[in-house]
């Protein structure tokens, strides 16, 4: 077993995807599956593939990483946060054992680059690379901040001591099911119109997004940003509807805070 990395996935009906998930990581590394209320094969997949599964109920993002970090009973160091549909690679988790003991012996957390997939194809432009995530984490000394979700920006405290991976991930975003992937990002878009930022880390990305607000053209900007001026059209009819849904996201978000204002 390793004794530094201990690999943390939280799960809610992640049954398509947590298999591929988990079947990725490496023998020899503990896994803890954290599972906020799970009623398909999710707990099935997890405890067939080697996992041990703890329970929280949902909170948050930032609280089921904290409830993790602090309640699941993990005894390394470090622990790398995975999402059911990601992939982290062998030779990103070779370079992570070696670089703990060297370049990362004085560092807190590690950002993680991305590719995205969009039913299975990666988009090389529409994304926007480098699209980083602080997914590498000293255990006792990092925290996810509660009033933050993620976003361009990172949920953890300012402060920390960071470096960044070269080696990136596989983000299968999407899968094709679109009304379910709608159903999830109006209640993310609901979230985001009503969190704070102050204290956590914050890119440069994210710091236009909060310049623009929730206003109604930043719909067609981010449109912009991902098809036109990211080289969106170079991916095809993906890129296409890559920047299609993250404007409707934003587009979203204007229609709750204009409500929520009234």
């Amino acid at each position: 077993m390793s004794k530094a990395i201990t690999v943390v996935i939280l799960t809610q009906n992640e049954e398509r995807t947590l298999d591929r998930c988990l079947t990725a990581i490496p023998a020899g590394y503990p896994v803890v599956v954290l599972d906020s209320g799970s009623t398909d094969g999710t707990l099935a997949i997890a405890e067939s593939l080697g996992a041990r599964v703890c329970h929280h109920a949902w909170e948050g993002y930032a609280q089921q990483r904290n409830h993790a970090l602090q309640h699941c009973s993990i005894a390394t160091p470090w622990v790398l946060f995975i999402d059911a549909d990601e992939v982290f690679s062998r030779e990103f988790f070779d370079w992570a054992d070696g670089a703990l003991e060297s370049e990362l012996a004085e560092i807190d957390a590690v950002m993680v680059p991305s590719y995205f997939y969009l039913r299975g194809k990666r988009l090389s432009h529409a994304p926007g690379y480098p699209i980083v995530h602080a997914r590498l984490l000293r255990r006792e000394t990092v925290r996810f901040l509660s009033h933050h979700e993620g976003g361009f920006g990172e949920n953890i405290q300012a402060g920390c001591r960071i470096a960044y991976a070269s080696i990136p991930y596989e983000h299968y975003f999407y899968d094709g099911e679109l009304l379910e992937w709608l159903h999830k990002h109006v209640a993310h878009a609901n979230r985001e119109i009503r969190v704070h930022h102050e204290g956590i880390i914050l890119n440069p990305r994210k710091r236009l997004s909060l310049l623009l607000g929730n206003s109604f053209w930043k719909a067609p900007a981010r449109f912009f940003y991902h098809y036109v001026l990211r080289g969106g059209f170079l991916d095809g009819k993906e890129g296409l509807e890559f920047s299609l849904m993250f404007a409707w996201y934003e587009f979203t978000k204007f229609l709750l805070a204009r409500y929520a204002n009234q």
